[in-house]
């Protein structure tokens, strides 16, 4: 081969941009995830993502789709429908926290990608098979969605604080409690008597607790 004979690359596809978005976010953190970084990852320019995909937003739909289509809905149990409810949040909620921030990506997202869509329609009809009304499974279905959303990017923030080493932003449950029981005792008297309840349980127990809250109160 000559020497100047160029390697041919591989064609740009939507699929490698997601593959090289994932790989952005998971290496960087979410706030990294431009179009030029991704252009960057695939040796191209920005203006050769642009034949395949609309914009950065556009992006954010197809990554998020593709965690969701990872995902395996359970058929639909009438006995067992807080359980596969909570179930999916869970699995949700792992596959955001694999990539830092990215559930970011996922709020305030016009539903339109069918890997997506297709996760909202298992968990509606789980809600529908429980005996939950229309109108309550979908604002159910909103709630738990910005939930773990939420919670997801809360984790992705503390873990990404402590790679930068800002370590005064997050503290230890006995530094928290020390913080606490340090109050003025006539300004915070609940705080500081409850500093223990106000600091226990792991971020898993709280998500499972966050969760079952809103459950228990769907009336079938």
């Amino acid at each position: 081969m000559s020497p100047r004979a160029k390697v041919r690359k591989a064609p740009i596809t939507v699929e490698r941009i997601v593959d090289a978005a994932l790989q952005v976010v998971a290496a960087e953190g979410y706030d990294a995830l431009t179009i030029r970084r991704i252009a960057a990852v695939l040796e191209t320019g920005p203006a050769s993502l642009y034949a395949h995909v609309v914009n950065k937003a556009d992006i954010d739909a197809l990554i998020i789709g593709r965690l969701f289509a990872e995902l395996d809905l359970p058929e639909p149990d009438p006995a067992a429908w807080r359980a596969q409810i909570h179930g999916v949040c869970a699995r949700i909620r792992d596959q955001y926290l694999r990539y830092p921030g990215i559930s970011r990506a996922a709020l305030a997202m016009a539903p339109g990608n069918r890997d997506t869509l297709r996760v909202g329609e298992g968990m509606l009809a789980i809600l529908l098979a429980g005996g939950i009304a229309p109108q309550t499974a979908a604002w159910a279905m909103d709630a738990l969605s910005l939930y773990v959303a939420a919670y997801a990017l809360e984790r992705s923030m503390v873990v990404q604080r402590r790679a930068g080493g800002a370590d005064e932003w997050v503290l230890s449950r006995d530094e928290l409690m020390a913080r606490l029981t340090a109050l003025p005792d006539d300004a915070f008297p609940q705080t500081r008597r409850h500093a223990a309840e106000l600091t226990a349980g792991t971020g898993e127990a709280r998500f499972d607790f966050a969760v079952g809250l809103i459950l228990d109160h769907l009336a079938p």
